[in-house]
């Protein structure tokens, strides 16, 4: 259970970031270059979360 606060982070965070992805993706214009950066950080948060939930054991 070292990793349940830093994975409640990451799942608060991630969670964060798909709300901003919709809401961008709802303007009439979204900007590309928002959403591009946007869903490479969720990406990485989903494999930080993956590595912290396999090396503990799940």
């Amino acid at each position: 259970m070292m990793h349940a606060p830093r994975i409640r982070s990451l799942e608060s965070r991630h969670q964060s970031i798909e709300s901003q992805i919709a809401a961008e993706g709802s303007r009439p214009r979204p900007d590309d270059a928002v959403l591009t950066r946007l869903k490479r950080e969720k990406l990485a948060l989903k494999e930080e979360l993956e590595r912290l939930r396999t090396s503990r054991g799940h």
